[in-house]
């Protein structure tokens, strides 16, 4: 059983060539031979897929089944489902059930997709490689030697693997479209504001955005015609019309002006990905469209500026998480037992201790932390892992006295002049393109203990993040190596339309 995508599979259900169970099947078949390997989902419910099978089959029989009956969709797992985990791939919620449904996951329902399980993820969503996650790595289904992006690699690792039709990630600076480029799949970021994030849990809320991966345009684009819109939850939510985005799939117009900023085609890409994006855009150019060189000045002041506007605000969303109010809580008779140690042994030295040393060991003794402070301080440290308690440290010391005009103010003036480079941009082309990453997907491992260049994986995708413009992950093509590329496509904010258009474009050049 294989489809290319959303609408063959409709149009088989509908002519009972296939059923929403055999289709579940299928998934929970390849879910069974592969995932141990490649470790996408986290957790899934074999028995309660199959019932809610049933129950939308029961629906398109009856002629009453919403738009997106009969597809699979995973979900990455910091975007809450009622009763399930969500857990961020983090130890400090290791234990946080949701009691209620995202809009995204409320919106999926209501249309009746069928949910399948919860995907991995790097630790709140901060990573390139989806190793950062207590589920252990998640692995390329093309090559498991290699890894699957991220920190949305779960997502598109079980895309690419065919255990799912779809699956919802997060885009923070790359999320979705990165790993979609190293798994050959197609990943939409939207415009900041197009879908809701009520319900899903915060790593940098200005930038955070929730999108589909898919193994089509189309697909992408009906998944975002029922995400998108305006939501009282969310008061960050666009109360535009949401657009007929498939229109622009379905019925692509040749004649469009594309932007190629020299920037983005320099030192450290890949001279295979580079000479193979040249080569599709020399065929789109010979089908109509318009090659546009243009000048992106301030990109090059995009890692920079994103590492600490991003880390400020993870710095400040991720204070919640104290092991008091909620999250993972150190044990107290533990945290006690450690404190009253520590306080005897100093109260034994000071005893023989005399003059200058006795009154330091003094003063020692009065600043030892109180039980509640060091249970604080062992709660965070035994639930956060490495790359998040970089990244709070990071941006505490950007927002701290001394330092915040020197830093995060001075990055907020960047991100405006990043903004205003793409608004400049967009008055002469109707989408800029890209590559989506330097390089094809890396051994698992290689760079978990470099993260600077963990870091410049997203070095094309950042600006989108930054500038709040729409972006999407095409496949490109394959390398000599064997595996995928991407090629990223961005348009101004609110125009997904000319974004699915052109990336149709490139869809057909296959």
């Amino acid at each position: 059983m294989s489809f290319s995508d959303y609408s063959q599979v409709r149009t088989a259900l509908e002519s009972g060539d296939t059923t929403v169970t055999e289709i579940v099947q299928h998934y929970l078949q390849n879910i069974e031979e592969r995932n141990d390997e490649v470790n996408a989902l986290v957790s899934y419910d074999e028995q309660e897929a199959l019932d809610r099978a049933q129950k939308i089959q029961s629906k398109i029989d009856e002629g009453t089944a919403g738009r997106l009956a009969g597809m699979v969709i995973g979900i990455k797992d910091l975007i809450c489902e009622k009763g399930k985990q969500a857990t961020c791939a983090s130890n400090i919620l290791s234990d946080f059930e949701s009691i209620y449904d995202s809009t995204a996951v409320k919106r999926l329902r209501n249309e009746d997709a069928l949910l399948l399980g919860r995907l991995n993820m790097d630790e709140f969503a901060m990573g390139s490689s989806t190793e950062n996650s207590i589920y252990g790595p998640t692995r390329n289904p093309v090559d498991t030697s290699k890894v699957s992006g991220g920190s949305s690699g779960g997502s598109a690792a079980a895309v690419a693997a065919d255990f799912c039709t779809a699956a919802l990630g997060t885009d923070t600076g790359g999320s979705i479209r990165q790993p979609a480029s190293y798994c050959g799949v197609v990943g939409l970021k939207p415009t900041y504001g197009r879908v809701s994030r009520h319900g899903l849990i915060a790593y940098a809320s200005s930038f955070d955005c929730i999108g589909p991966l898919t193994h089509s345009v189309k697909d992408a684009a009906l998944l975002l015609e029922i995400l998108a819109g305006f939501d009282e939850n969310d008061n960050t939510t666009s109360s535009r019309t949401v657009p007929d985005y498939q229109q622009f799939a379905e019925n692509p117009d040749a004649n469009i002006r594309i932007g190629v900023p020299e920037e983005y085609f320099g030192d450290g890409l890949d001279e295979e990905i580079k000479a193979g994006i040249q080569e599709q855009l020399n065929e789109l150019e010979q089908d109509g469209a318009e090659l546009v060189p243009i000048h992106l000045p301030h990109m090059k002041y995009g890692i920079a500026t994103y590492y600490i506007l991003a880390t400020a605000e993870a710095s400040s969303n991720l204070a919640r998480y104290d092991g008091i109010r909620y999250g993972h809580r150190a044990d107290i008779e533990e945290v006690e037992q450690e404190l009253k140690k520590e306080k005897d042994a100093l109260k034994e030295q000071i005893e023989l201790a005399e003059g200058d040393k006795k009154v330091k060991l003094g003063a020692e003794l009065e600043d030892v932390d109180s039980s509640l402070i060091r249970l604080y301080k062992k709660s965070r440290t035994e639930g956060f892992g490495t790359e998040v308690k970089r990244r709070i440290m990071l941006g505490t010391y950007v927002l701290s006295a001394g330092y915040y005009d020197a830093y995060y103010a001075k990055a907020q003036k960047v991100r405006r002049l990043i903004k205003q480079d793409f608004t400049d941009a967009f008055e002469n082309v109707d989408v800029i393109v890209s590559p989506t990453a330097p390089t094809t997907a890396f051994d698992v491992g290689a760079d978990i203990d470099n993260p600077v260049q963990m870091y410049l994986n997203d070095i094309y995708t950042i600006s989108a993040n930054l500038a709040g413009i729409c972006s999407i992950n095409i496949p490109a093509g394959t390398h000599s190596n064997g595996l995928p590329y991407g090629m990223q496509l961005m348009a101004n904010t609110f125009e997904e339309g000319k974004l699915f258009n052109a990336a149709r474009l490139v869809e057909q050049l296959d």
